[in-house]
């Protein structure tokens, strides 16, 4: 059997090694994932698939669900973290190379199709990046001796990667108002994006080979579905106000799935003529409010930084919905750039929370659940819900005259049912007492 206890605490020049190449993961990890995954309806409007653009937003949270076991089950059991996540990202570069040849040759229906090539060939891909998630997450914390300190200037390299491919498939920069550096012809809308994103699959794949030895975690133990599924933490909801935060999470993630899906398209129609370097300009701010996020939180606590990522959801939506007649530009990108504090101060302190009140044996169980029914429960039923609420406010058009959208409607929608989640939170939510259990 393969040991499972790592070398010796390694040198300060071998330390600084590994941060290197784990930061390096890091960055092509998100890079992968940001070189497409908001760029791609572009690509879809501009060849026919819009009618699929609900599916291709859903595959994801369906992988997410997925890969507990795959984790569980295989890749802590059996194998080195490092040869898993080299084999995933091969197996998903594959998948994303075939995307533009095998999906626009297709004969299937571009309606609502799940069994559309190109939709199939985005869940294969999410099957095999989803779980890398969790592995890039564990091979770090394995290599480091104060992760609290030393992960969040690694896991910083991820949303720089992101930010990077959005602006590489974005296609171009305008330098001046009469000179654009451009290197991708039809930006978002070239198919360019997956053959970038397979080819950073395949240097991120054959990159994990070199990054640090980590044997499986639970190689020799038995591990059962109740594990691997978090049954254990359901327990915790036994406790109000853990109920209610789970609650509130799983359906503030309803909405959430509406950004992902449909806020690209809506900064194109409001005449960003780069929507997808635009939409960059959340996770820019991403930045900003992870470096402030520790000062926020010694003044707010638990309960109020929650509300306030909340508080920011509705905001965002609002102006979105408030600058779709007039075509305001500052509300498109004052809602873009409140994704920091809707991401960091929701699901970041969301993950603290759960840290904080659950038992150390089920801890990783806990974070694992919250998986579950944020990213794969709440953002599938998102996709599904968003899909049918742009279909019910979509004007097909006649001949002479195009389809439109009732983006003020759209918008308003999540807005208001953000706004019910955030009192109902504030409402019946009460802060853990410092060590983790609720007041009485």
């Amino acid at each position: 059997m393969m040991p499972t206890t790592l070398p010796p605490s390694p040198t300060a020049d071998s330390a600084f090694s590994i941060t290197s190449r784990l930061s390096a993961m890091m960055f092509l990890e998100f890079f992968i994932w940001g070189s497409w995954y908001v760029s791609m309806t572009g690509w879809m409007n501009a060849n026919g698939l819009t009618g699929l653009i609900s599916w291709a937003y859903t595959v994801g949270p369906i992988a997410a669900i997925i890969s507990p076991f795959f984790l569980g089950m295989i890749a802590d059991r059996f194998f080195p973290t490092q040869r898993v996540l080299g084999v995933l990202h091969l197996l998903g570069a594959a998948a994303m190379l075939a995307v533009p040849s095998l999906s626009l040759g297709s004969s299937a229906s571009t309606d609502d199709n799940f069994f559309h090539p190109y939709i199939l060939l985005l869940f294969a891909h999410m099957l095999c990046f989803m779980p890398t998630l969790g592995l890039t997450g564990t091979l770090s914390f394995a290599h480091m001796n104060n992760p609290q300190k030393q992960f969040p200037l690694v896991r910083v390299f991820g949303t720089i990667g992101w930010i990077v491919g959005n602006i590489v498939v974005g296609g171009g920069l305008a330098l001046s108002a009469s000179t654009t550096f451009t290197w991708i012809e039809g930006g978002d809308k070239s198919h360019a994006q997956f053959y970038i994103t397979g080819a950073a699959g395949i240097l991120l794949g054959l990159f994990s080979f070199l990054l640090p030895h980590t044997p499986p975690s639970q190689a020799g133990k038995k591990v059962t579905i109740r594990e691997i599924l978090g049954l254990d933490a359901l327990a915790l909801m036994l406790r109000p106000s853990y109920l209610v935060f789970i609650l509130c999470s799983f359906l503030i993630c309803i909405p959430l799935a509406g950004y992902y899906g449909q806020a690209r398209n809506f900064v194109e129609f409001v005449g960003f003529a780069n929507p997808t370097f635009t939409m960059s300009y959340g996770q820019m701010s991403e930045i900003l409010f992870m470096l402030v996020m520790p000062l926020c939180f010694a003044r707010l606590g638990v309960k109020w930084m929650i509300a306030a990522g909340m508080l920011a959801w509705v905001l965002r939506y609002g102006l979105f919905s408030a600058s779709a007649n007039g075509h305001v530009a500052w509300m498109v990108l004052a809602g873009i750039v409140l994704h920091g504090i809707c991401y960091d101060f929701f699901f970041v302190t969301g993950q603290i929370y759960v840290d904080k009140v659950a038992p150390k044996e089920i801890r990783g169980q806990a974070q694992g659940f919250l998986v579950l029914v944020t990213q794969g429960l709440g953002l599938g039923l998102g996709a599904r819900f968003f899909g049918s609420l742009v279909t019910h406010y979509t004007n097909p058009g006649v001949a002479d005259a195009p389809e439109t959208k009732d983006w003020q409607a759209i918008w308003m929608v999540p807005s208001i049912f953000a706004v019910v989640i955030l009192f109902i939170f504030v409402a019946l939510f009460r802060e853990p007492r410092r060590n983790g259990n609720e007041p009485a």
